[in-house]
């Protein structure tokens, strides 16, 4: 695992020092960052939760939310003591599950081993919980300062076409990490790894890139040579397998549906969604054996969704409770617009109320 330089770096060449400067005058105003003019350091807590927040979703998406979080538990001991559940149900839309899972489950360790407070270096990040390579060094550097190389999607794109790096991503990781390494500074980490993400957001984006107002196109190889959007070159996509499953949306006398709790491991785990079948390629036996009670179950359509890894389509059945029905202890009685659901639930239930 690669681990926070200790070796002094060369002096800074002027690649580093212009890209500050222009960082100093254009940084991003977000709700989690202590700007580059501003005193003091950001408190860890905060930019840990960011992170978390920010993998594998949008900054537009995240900025509501990460308010929403901060407001609610405004330092790490008091999202230790919130309930995991509690952590989940204002996830909820966010995706990727297992990070709010970890995110309790961190917060605990750090209250309840680190006496609350963050540990300042890369190996001791990473042994938290949900922590790895590139959250361990963006904490380090961001919050602490220390000279950690912090490699994302945006820094990737922006080093890819400085240097027309021709290996195809995943592999070429080492080698951005090797180019990083020799313009790194060793002061300034946290303000450096920022500026790359903030130009890769804004100036040397995907398509279109505005070389015109960069601040380090004078060192580029790609733009020298026409040829940005060449870069990075990334591996052919494997095609999404199609998995297929079916729920049952089952309603009582008082308006409200019924929900249960999905196991801890796996997909959405820890979540509220509707009782139903497993996920699989191919449905076999009796659909209904898996429907929570007999009902005149009715089919009100499908609902789609797109993880990682696969593509699902649900078939959504409603139906109306039966006299003397008793839930199990996994399920509760919710008004679905009281739920707290992933994006795949709530477009099930969506289609299930249409009937």
């Amino acid at each position: 695992m690669p681990k926070a330089s200790q070796k002094k770096s060369p002096i800074a060449p002027p690649l580093s020092g212009e890209l500050l400067a222009w960082y100093d005058r254009h940084a991003r105003d977000l709700p989690w960052r202590v700007g580059p003019n501003a005193r003091g350091r950001p408190d860890p807590y905060a930019v840990w939760l960011s992170e978390i927040m920010l993998q594998q979703t949008t900054v537009a998406t995240v900025g509501p939310r990460y308010a929403e979080f901060l407001t609610r538990w405004p330092d790490v001991n008091a999202m230790a003591a919130a309930p995991q559940e509690d952590i989940l149900g204002q996830w909820a839309g966010l995706g990727y599950y297992a990070r709010a899972r970890n995110l309790h489950k961190c917060a605990v360790v750090v209250a309840n081993d680190h006496g609350g407070v963050f540990p300042d270096n890369e190996d001791g990040l990473r042994a938290l919980p949900g922590i790895g390579d590139y959250t361990a060094a963006a904490i380090a550097a961001i919050a602490f300062d220390q000279r950690a190389i912090v490699i994302d999607g945006n820094v990737e794109r922006v080093v890819s076409r400085l240097y027309e790096i021709e290996t195809p991503l995943p592999a070429a990781k080492s080698e951005i990490r090797e180019r990083l390494e020799k313009i790194w500074p060793d002061k300034r980490s946290g303000d450096f790894a920022q500026s790359l993400m903030d130009l890769g957001a804004s100036i040397c984006r995907p398509k279109a890139p505005s070389c015109l107002l960069c601040p380090i196109s004078k060192h580029c190889a790609a733009q020298k040579a026409g040829t940005q959007e060449n870069f990075p070159v990334k591996a052919a996509k494997k095609a999404k397998p199609n998995r297929i499953g079916a729920v049952f949306a089952l309603t009582n006398t008082r308006g409200e549906m019924l929900f249960e709790r999905r196991p801890e491991k796996g997909l959405l785990g820890g979540m509220l969604g509707l009782p139903g079948t497993e996920w699989k390629e191919e449905l076999k036996g009796d659909l209904f054996a898996s429907a929570p009670a007999k009902s005149k179950w009715k089919k009100t359509g499908e609902a789609t969704h797109t993880f990682t890894h696969f593509h699902l389509t649900l078939d959504v059945y409603a139906g109306v409770a039966p006299k003397g029905f008793r839930k199990g202890a996994s399920q509760q009685w919710i008004k679905p617009d009281e739920a707290r659901l992933p994006t795949v639930m709530k477009k099930a239930v969506g289609i299930a109320r249409q009937d």
